[in-house]
């Protein structure tokens, strides 16, 4: 269920202050440098010098290859900011910083809880706030795990032209993931029934997360 719209509490109780926002700011300086190294080309969402249009642009480019991306997989996340599992979160988070003082800030900020229009706190047990200044860079920490899945899937079967032409000639799909945020599409070459079945192995991409795809 999605929480309620509010206003969101860092790191206590009280509605966010200039001082809140420096924080997150501040830790958004450190961490982004950080990720954005491993970050993989199909993410195109909240990452500098990136944007929608680049995102579409690759879309037309696939569409338009010899070997023809004509089957789109096309998906969205359900409720992603407000269920994202903290645990997996940081449990990626911790694999890349050691630094305690910087996880235990990021916890704060998941944890800090929103204000609802009457006034009252609740608690935020999952998701990353929305609206809050870290939270685009957590939601892409969180689902590198659908980038991994799928980069190795293409380096090791797929990323060259002679792989993916044997796989076709076996009557097999290729195919390429492209992420903005938390919307995704697969585009594949192939049949329909190969993008079908894709659905099925993002769905439990997405449980280790805790995240379910929009029905």
């Amino acid at each position: 269920m999605s929480r309620p719209s509010g206003v969101v509490a860092f790191p206590g109780e009280r509605p966010p202050t200039v001082a809140d926002r420096v924080v997150q700011a501040s830790l958004k300086q450190v961490l982004e440098p950080i990720f954005e190294a491993g970050f993989l080309p199909c993410s195109y969402g909240f990452r500098p010098n990136r944007r929608a249009h680049d995102a579409i642009a690759e879309i037309h480019h696939l569409a338009s290859e010899p070997i023809n991306y004509h089957w789109v997989l096309e998906a969205d996340i359900t409720a992603c900011f407000d269920e994202i599992d903290h645990t997996a979160l940081m449990d990626r988070l911790r694999a890349r910083i050691s630094d305690k003082r910087v996880n235990v800030l990021v916890k704060a900020f998941l944890k800090s809880g929103v204000m609802t229009t009457s006034g009252n706190r609740e608690e935020t047990w999952t998701g990353a706030p929305q609206g809050g200044v870290l939270s685009p860079l957590l939601a892409n920490i969180a689902l590198t795990a659908l980038d991994d899945h799928f980069d190795r899937q293409w380096r090791q079967t797929m990323s060259t032209w002679r792989r993916r032409n044997r796989r076709r000639l076996k009557g097999l799909g290729n195919w390429r993931l492209i992420r903005f945020a938390d919307d995704f599409v697969l585009m594949v070459s192939g049949d329909r029934h190969h993008a079908e079945s894709l659905r099925e192995e993002v769905s439990a991409v997405l449980a280790s997360l805790v995240l379910r795809l929009v029905l």
